[in-house]
């Protein structure tokens, strides 16, 4: 190996254009790819801003030349040369510095390396856990080391637009205790307190709404946040938020600011303009017209209510689920009484993992008739009154699922989705951004027996039903509202409960106990007591934010060390035992063993 020995790099790969032709340069990175051409070496030399061919010809520098046989990928190079243009019909449109390459003058090898485990050409599809165990070597690939500059450019856009809205990042502790906010906590035993634990942060909303009650009038923090749960694409155990939380506040002056961050993040990392304000729905229309609470309105494909047209028809089956409480809703696919019997069984299937016990449908002929199984049931008039309800018309495809509101409105979306994927209906150069409002401030828990928090505990009923808070829990709305893009939820928040009377009726409400609130949830209490403004907030999952804006397929993809999908990590080979003595020092049974 030989050191820089007094080089210091004048370029990035990524800088040298037909301007700097003549130029005596020197580069610095990896060797990406090597190729010997009928004597002549090519090196494709990458760092983190981009490639560029450099050429060790024997009839400039045979020494040098010599030299560069050896050069193998992903072996550390600098190298000293004159910047020249490509021979005519040589220019690669391609790559940024096509149009130039280096001819080599001084060589030195900073490190070699064995061949790589994976190769790092961004056109190879490589094993998520093998690039998880090599994260240092994956993240040396074009669109990785992207990702994260993409990453650090909307940290940046967003810090600088918060600081010009007046706002003080304030970091707030890792180490708190567990309270109730959903998902399981994280938690860490204290060896000076045998016995107790710290919780990691699921978000550091109580601290955001002791800051407000100090005066600190508009703060906001980029933090971690842990939540020991299930994982899928778009979960990791730890995540980072984009934490806010203002006083003497209503939700559109929250809104605002918001929708400002977002317009502000789109034009710097995609130079895209977003227009504000954004289209606002009530959490009861996206579940009426799409069954979920994070629509993608990119597309149709709406539901449509057919309860009350159905409530006394022939066909027994729906007749007597509306009898029962339930519902009857279908989507009118447009134009698609093409699809095969095969297709229709595949969505029969897809459906059905969401609970669906059936998925009817009915295809309307060029007369006007309807073909399927269940067409015998209905009369005319039925067949008719249901029709102009759908707008169908001949060539389409009506879907039908029947059961209670849950199942009805998850099948439904989920079918929704997925003939919006199949018939390539959904614009994926479109960016539709939205508020969702009004949520339920509660939802009954079968399993439990009792009302929990739709989103948290302190989150503000909406003042039009606290006089339901006792009498009728579930009906009574909240302040809370979510921002969806695309069809995800990148943000949610709330005006916040700031009277003590109002979050002790919250809690009763919940079945949380004065005496369990009292030892959870003291410290606020009191803090409420003494002074609280109203205040209200919102956080967004940059991580999500970013899987969206890099067009990535996975959450993994946005994050420098992410976890697996059983939240390890193949790298470090985290989570690991510890020694026996550890254990005993955190007053924990060093004998435990998994049943």
């Amino acid at each position: 190996m030989e050191s820089m020995g007094g080089l210091k790099r004048s370029h990035y790969c990524n800088e040298l254009q037909q301007a700097n032709v003549g130029d005596e340069i020197i580069l610095m990175g990896w060797v990406l790819r090597r190729r010997d051409h009928g004597g002549v070496i090519f090196v494709d030399l990458r760092d983190l801003r981009g490639i560029t061919q450099v050429v060790f010809n024997p009839e400039y520098n045979e020494k040098v030349h010599a030299k560069a046989h050896d050069l193998r990928s992903e072996w550390v190079l600098a190298v000293r040369g004159k910047v020249c243009a490509r021979p005519e019909g040589m220019t690669n449109k391609n790559l940024q510095t096509g149009a130039i390459e280096i001819m080599v003058d001084e060589l030195r090898i900073l490190n070699t390396s064995p061949t790589p485990p994976f190769p790092l050409d961004e056109e190879k599809d490589v094993a998520e856990n093998l690039r998880l165990k090599y994260r240092y070597l994956d993240l040396r690939r074009p669109k990785m080391i992207n990702n994260l500059r993409l990453r650090h450019q909307a940290a940046h856009a967003i810090r600088t637009y918060l600081d010009e809205n007046n706002f003080i990042d304030v970091e707030t502790p890792i180490l708190t205790r567990s309270t109730p906010e959903g998902a399981r906590d994280y938690l860490v035993s204290s060896r000076v307190n045998p016995g107790k634990f710290y919780a990691l942060p699921q978000s550091p909303q109580l601290f955001k709404q002791l800051l407000m009650i100090a005066g600190v009038d508009r703060y906001y923090q980029i933090v971690k946040c842990f939540r020991d749960e299930d994982l899928r694409a778009d979960r990791q155990p730890e995540f980072t938020q984009i934490d806010m939380e203002l006083s003497f506040v209503d939700e559109d002056d929250i809104m605002t600011i918001a929708e400002g961050m977002i317009q502000r993040l789109f034009k710097i990392t995609l130079n895209k303009d977003i227009s504000t304000p954004f289209k606002r729905m009530t959490y009861a229309e996206a579940m009426e017209r799409f069954g979920c609470d994070k629509p993608d309105t990119r597309f149709g494909l709406e539901l449509i209510n057919l309860t009350e047209t159905v409530r006394d028809c022939g066909f027994k089956v729906f007749a007597s689920v509306v009898k029962k409480g339930g519902l009857v809703k279908s989507i009118n696919a447009k134009g698609c009484a093409t699809l095969s019997r095969k297709n229709i069984d595949d969505l029969t299937e897809y459906v059905a993992q969401f609970g669906a016990r059936g998925l009817a449908w009915v295809k309307i002929k060029e007369d006007g008739e309807w073909q399927s199984p269940i067409a015998k049931f209905f009369t005319e008039a039925e067949r008719n009154d249901m029709g102009q309800t759908l707008d169908a018309a001949p060539g389409d495809l009506l879907f039908f699922v029947a059961d209670t509101p849950a199942v009805v409105h998850q099948a439904l979306s989920e079918l929704r989705l997925e003939l919006g994927r199949r018939l390539n209906l959904i614009d994926k150069s479109v960016f539709d951004l939205l508020w969702v409002t009004d949520f339920p401030l509660l939802e009954y828990d079968e399993d439990e027996g009792r009302y929990t928090a739709v989103h948290h505990p302190f989150t503000a009923p909406h003042e039009d039903d606290l006089a339901l808070l006792e009498s009728a829990p579930g009906k009574v709305r909240s302040r809370a509202y979510d921002m969806v893009l695309n069809g995800t939820e990148i943000g949610g928040g709330s005006i916040r409960i700031h009277q003590k009377d109002v979050q002790n009726r919250a809690f009763a409400a919940l079945g949380i106990s004065p005496e369990e609130a009292k030892d959870k949830f003291d410290f606020l209490l009191r803090a409420l007591e003494l002074g609280a403004p109203p205040h209200g907030g919102i956080a967004f999952g940059l991580d999500r934010l970013m899987m969206i804006l890099t067009a990535s397929d996975s959450i993994r993809d946005v994050i420098a060390f992410p976890k697996t999908q059983r939240a390890a990590c193949p790298l470090t080979e985290a989570p690991s035992p510890v020694a026996r003595k550890q254990l005993t020092e955190l007053h924990l049974r060093p004998d435990w063993k998994e049943d």
